[in-house]
């Protein structure tokens, strides 16, 4: 079974390094959330029952039976393995939003000067209707909150997905993945 990658140190250079923000993501959610149907596999216990030569004799649509997935080991898989997958993805994203809202950056003085002197420049849009155009560089701040707002929206989109076939093999509980990663969390609040 996956083991979820070693957490990064969370720092301004790392929030900052989009491709090391991004690959940290990229790996993590493949090691558990992409591969999710081979980690249930893996939870499975092995057939009981002999294998019947004669079951190859009619050809079968689907499986008649599936296997039942051990609600012990399902219940840490979620605990060990997904829900802290899950929150050390939702730390960093958290710490990275953090990041974003410094008033201190400075690439918020230059942009703010070249606004200034953007206003004060002089158009002619007869002789070259092109010059009125202005785009304003993005700030390295305003640049990562847009890399966490994507990220957060595929994550909202993977555990939906991770979570209905966790769901569809442990069990459904009814209930959703938000909620249940809001109680594995207090649950670790308890315990510490």
């Amino acid at each position: 079974m996956s083991k979820p990658p070693s957490r990064p140190n969370l720092t301004l250079q790392f929030c900052f390094n989009q491709t090391a923000l991004r690959d940290f993501l990229r790996a993590s959610r493949g090691l558990i959330d992409d591969s999710i149907v081979q980690n249930l596999n893996a939870l499975m216990t092995p057939s009981r029952k002999p294998w019947d030569p004669a079951s190859t004799a009619e050809r079968q649509i689907r499986p008649v039976e599936r296997r039942p997935t051990d609600p012990q080991a399902c219940q840490s898989f979620k605990d060990d393995i997904l829900f802290r997958s899950w929150q050390t993805r939702s730390d960093i994203l958290n710490y990275c939003a953090r990041v974003a809202l410094d008033p201190s950056d400075p690439d918020l003085a230059l942009k703010e000067v070249e606004s200034a002197m953007e206003r004060e420049r002089v158009v002619n849009e007869r002789l070259d209707p092109y010059s009125g155009r202005f785009f304003p560089r993005e700030t390295r701040t305003e640049i990562l909150a847009s890399v966490i707002r994507n990220e957060r929206s595929v994550e909202g989109i993977i555990r939906s997905r991770t979570w209905a076939l966790v769901n569809e093999r442990c069990g459904d509980a009814g209930v959703g993945w938000e909620d249940a990663l809001n109680k594995w969390r207090t649950d670790q609040e308890a315990h510490r």
